[in-house]
């Protein structure tokens, strides 16, 4: 395989996870019984840009499907990251009623939501029916769409050309790395900002969340290959920020290469700091592989203990970052009985590979587990809150990444 930016071949492995269905391939009762394709899900190194990407098998078509079921709306730090992230670029960039704001994979409209309630004209991007069915719903207009430079550039000439464009936790998702975010520079304003946003490679590594590698996540990123990115395909990174979001993320803004901000001190130190790391050396990527398996093996092994013990476990979140570590750890229903999601697109449905089944929050107060393992460590504050009732009757809370931990 070569490279999905420079086109180097790939040599240099960073993570190998076997095998696994797509992560948000949940299984509904009438399929369970059916046959699932299972891709391997390796990782591997460009030492030319330093790219971190997936093995090529399943293209985009065969993830981001009709019946997606990732829906934004259920998580409520999130929906307040995205209120708060429209305050703020609202006041940035001065955005009123004469302003045009577009977002990228917007999901079920829980981002742009904000931006209609500020009066700012807006639409979305959306290829997923089920998601852009949501949005639709509160008003949002989409384009049901796979984002490119071709699109960008047929909205440009219809007078649909943005101010701002928003781009959530999606360019890791893009196997045309390069055609996507061309599409920025072609439907950005000739002073219009892209943001950008996604978990970064550095935190990744120092915190050992092997559990966002799944098949979806094309890409793992750096700003050293974000700035090489953008830079061949009609953008200039210009400022970045760290979020907690995600287990830790970078806000990267953009600009078309003719425009004239000035590039801020932090591109600058955060590059430096990527660099001592040495996120540009094929050492920093070795070792890693035996980082993810200790937690396999701990978090497996603490279940076979707890069930030889006569406990009972349940899981929250049939997030999937979770149903990467069921399916590399090898869990089933005998160990996890099954997984509660607040989601109704998901309850009543399988987990995809472990098929352990995923059960609304009533099931809980019902069977009172004794341990509940947290699968979206992300967001652990917020189940923790949300789960506080479960404490009444002694049930103990569990995380296995980065490191098993009885909370």
């Amino acid at each position: 395989m070569n490279c999905r930016h420079c086109g180097t071949p790939l040599r240099t492995p960073f993570l190998d996870l076997g095998a696994a269905p797509p992560s948000n391939a949940y299984l509904q009762p009438a399929t369970l019984h059916a046959p699932e394709t299972w891709f391997p899900l390796r990782l591997m190194v460009c030492e030319a840009c330093w790219l971190v990407q997936t093995e090529d098998y399943a293209g985009r078509e065969a993830l981001f499907t009709d019946d997606y079921a990732y829906f934004s709306s259920f998580s409520d730090s999130w929906l307040e990251h995205s209120r708060l992230y429209v305050d703020a670029m609202t006041e940035r960039l001065g955005l009123t009623a004469d302003s045009m704001v577009v977002e990228v994979a917007a999901n079920d409209g829980y981002l742009l939501q904000y931006v209609a309630k500020a009066g700012i004209p807006n639409y979305g991007i959306e290829p997923t029916a089920s998601t852009a069915r949501a949005a639709r719903e509160k008003g949002i207009e989409i384009v049901e769409s796979f984002f490119g430079k071709t699109l960008g550039e047929e909205l440009a000439k219809m007078g649909r050309a943005a101010d701002l464009t928003a781009a959530n936790n999606v360019l890791a998702h893009v196997p045309d790395i390069n055609d996507f975010v061309a599409g920025f520079a072609a439907l950005l304003k000739p002073e219009g900002v892209s943001t950008f946003e996604f978990p970064h490679l550095i935190r990744m590594v120092a915190e050992n969340q092997f559990d966002t590698a799944y098949h979806e996540h094309y890409s793992y990123l750096s700003l050293i290959a974000v700035e090489r990115i953008f830079a061949a395909n009609g953008l200039q990174v210009f400022d970045v920020e760290e979020l907690p979001t995600h287990g830790g993320s970078l806000r990267v803004y953009a600009q078309r290469a003719d425009a004239v901000r000035p590039v801020s001190d932090r591109v600058t130190e955060l590059l430096a700091r990527e660099r001592a790391a040495g996120v540009d050396t094929a050492d920093y990527y070795a070792g890693f592989q035996v980082c993810a398996e200790k937690v396999k093996h701990d978090f497996t092994a603490f279940l076979i203990e707890q069930k030889r013990a006569g406990r009972t476990v349940a899981a929250y979140g049939a997030a999937a970052k979770g149903n990467t570590l069921l399916n590399f750890a090898g869990i089933r229903p005998d160990l996890i009985a099954y997984v509660v999601d607040r989601n109704p697109a998901k309850a009543g449905n399988f987990m995809p590979g472990s098929r352990i089944p995923i059960v609304d929050e009533e099931r809980l107060r019902q069977d009172r587990p004794d341990l509940i393992a947290i699968l979206p460590w992300n967001l652990r504050q917020e189940v923790e809150a949300q789960l506080a009732y479960a404490r009444e009757w002694g049930a103990q809370l569990v995380v296995a990444v980065p490191t098993l931990e009885v909370l």
